[in-house]
Order: structure tokens, then sequence, then C-alpha cells
């Protein structure tokens, strides 16, 4: 034995051949397992595309906004020296959020506290005066004339600290503008400015939100503006995949010059705005009347860059199998489904799951 195949002998050989033929007349001749589980494809569910009742639909982006929002700017020049939030931070009413150079500020105050103790002081002074000088009067010593000078020295002196006490205030008040402090509780929403930058009056520092009230603001063209004045149903895309109606609604009363677009703001009920920020693009959709579409679930739908298809199951009596098809959609109707421009025949089948649908050997699950 070298290893090497034996040929067989003539009656061998016609006897394997034999064995052969029988197997295959008989049909008992079976084929290799992968070649089995090639041919036993997943079943997949199918629907039909029908021409369905859907509501007149415009569709806009729109972002989401705090309804309680401010920039705040300073009030008193001079070099920040103090930044003590940074964006994402959570503040508190009345808290210090930024500190400008107070020291002329500061002076001023120290001023003004030291003009008023003079006042003060020449007030009594010129009170003093003014009782020692009618009970003179009273006794006969002096005139009357020196009365109403000492009493009109004694109201000057009363005017002057009025003034000065104003002017005490005024010095407090620009000492007040080198504190930035937040006007109600929320959060950073982005700073404007750095430690050692030179501030001025009307400069933003930074930017403050509430995190709730949130509300999606659209701007709707002015030629669709009739549409979504008489929407029986608006609904607002949120980017968790949730629709959700506002719960309030408000129009700006004139449209923009430039853009000719018409403001709306759509208010979120705060179980609804859980977990959404600002400055996310969501979708509003504006539904008014009925008409009929082709239409189709979303989830039949494969989009892949630019593409977007359906998987086609084969007709009654043909060989079962999908067929990948290029279709043009148009608007989302929720739950009637994606409306169909294109590429599609109303009774034709589509495939629910697209993606076991392009495996090989994918049936139609009847």
């Amino acid at each position: 034995m070298d290893g090497r195949t034996m040929p067989l002998s003539p009656l061998a050989r016609r006897r394997w051949l034999g064995v052969a033929a029988a197997g295959l007349l008989g049909g008992t001749v079976l084929a290799p397992a992968w070649a089995q589980g090639e041919t036993a494809g997943p079943r997949v569910p199918v629907t039909e595309a029908a021409r369905r009742p859907v509501g007149q639909a415009l569709l806009l982006d729109a972002t989401i906004e705090a309804q309680q929002q401010a920039t705040l700017s300073a009030q008193a020049s001079g070099r920040i020296v103090q930044l003590q939030v940074k964006a994402g931070d959570r503040v508190r009413a009345g808290q210090v959020l930024a500190v400008i150079d107070d020291r002329e500020t500061s002076a001023g105050v120290q001023r003004a506290g030291g003009a008023v103790a003079q006042v003060e002081a020449e007030l009594r002074n010129a009170e003093a005066h003014a009782k020692r000088t009618r009970e003179l009067r009273a006794q006969g010593f002096v005139s009357q004339a020196a009365v109403d000078t000492a009493e009109a020295q004694a109201a000057a002196a009363r005017a002057a600290l009025q003034q000065a006490k104003a002017a005490q205030s005024q010095a407090a008040l620009a000492q007040g503008f080198t504190r930035l402090t937040a006007p109600f509780d929320g959060f950073v929403l982005a700073t404007h400015a750095e430690a050692g930058d030179l501030a001025a009056p009307g400069r933003p520092i930074l930017t403050i939100y509430a995190p709730q009230p949130l509300r999606a603001t659209v701007h709707v063209p002015a030629s669709q503006s009739a549409l979504a004045e008489r929407a029986q149903r608006i609904e607002v895309h949120l980017p968790d995949g949730r629709w959700v109606q506002p719960s309030g609604r408000s129009r700006l009363p004139a449209a923009d010059p430039v853009a000719q677009t018409v403001e709306w703001r759509l208010s979120l009920a705060p179980a609804d705005a859980q977990g959404v920020l600002p400055g996310q693009a969501v979708k509003v959709r504006f539904a008014a009347g009925s008409d009929e579409r082709l239409v189709v679930p979303a989830s039949a739908l494969l989009r892949r860059g630019e593409l977007t298809a359906v998987y086609v199951a084969a007709p009654a009596g043909a060989p079962s199998g999908f067929v990948l098809r290029a279709v043009r959609v148009g608007a989302d109707h929720g739950e009637a489904g994606v409306e169909i421009l294109s590429g599609l025949q109303p009774g034709e089948r589509v495939a629910l799951d697209p993606v076991r649908a392009g495996l090989r050997g994918a049936q139609a699950a009847q």
C-alpha cells in the first residue's frame, strides 16, 4: 500500500454507476447540508401598499428653545476679573456669575460715604445754630432776620444731605453693576467672554436659560400660512422619535419681510419635554383636511444615503422572493404611513423588515 487510490475494475465501475443511477431515479440522493441551508431563507412579514385617507400635511424643520432665556450683559466698564461659571453649569437666582474690576466704583462709594458724613455734620451745626438763634430772638437779643437766615441755612443743609445720600445710592448702584447675578434658576447656555477681557456697557458676557418650559419654534413660509392656519392637528417630532401635540401655540402677527416666513411658537408639556435640550432640531407637522395617498409603513423603507427603496414581494404564482425597488417618498403621515410618490403601485406587497428581506432565500410570510 503506497497511499495511492486503486483504480476500479470494469465490474466495480458498472456497479457504482448503477447505484448512482438508481439513486437519481428514486430521488434518494441528498444535497449537502450547506446547500440545504441556503434554500431555507427567513420568512418576512409583508403589507400591501394601498391608497388610504391621510391629512394634508406640511412638514417643516423647527428648533427647540427655552421660553425663559436671558443674555446677561455688562452695565459697567472694566476688566473681567472673575468668571465663576462655564457652559452647562447649574445656577441659582441671585448667584454671582461674573465680577468686573470694581476698584474705581469702590472708591466712588467711599467718596460718597465721606460726603454724606460731612453734610450730616454741617446739618447738625446748622440746626444747632438755628435753635440758639430762636432762643436769642425770644429774649430780644437778635432780630427776626437773623432767625430767618439761620433757618434757611439749616434747610439748605438738609437738602445737601438728601443730595449726598442720593449720590451715595448711585455709587452703590454702580458698585452693584460690577457683579453679574443670575435672574432665575437655570443653566448656563454659553459664555461670550473670558476672565481678563474688557467689559463695556451692553456687551454680552453669558447666556442662561431655564430648563422648563420649552417650546418648538418653526418658521412657516408665507405661501403655506393658510394651510397652517386651518390645521386640525399640529404635532412635534422629538429627537427620541415621539410625535407629541403642543400644550399651547401662538403665531406672531407679522411676517419676516426678508425671509417671508411667519414664526409659530409651540409650547411643550413638561412630561413631553423630558430629555429635550434647547437648540435641538425637530420636525413640526401641520395636518389639515383629508385626502387619499399611496402609503406604506415607515418600517418598510430602506434608506442608504440618498437612496430610498423597498423590497417588493413577488406576485402570486411567481417564484417566492423579493426585489429591491427604488421609490420616491413624500410626506410622513405618522401612523398612516409614508407617502409614496413614484416607484410603487397599489396592491403590491412590500416587506416590513427590509433588512431580513435582503437575505438570501428570504420569502414572504403568507
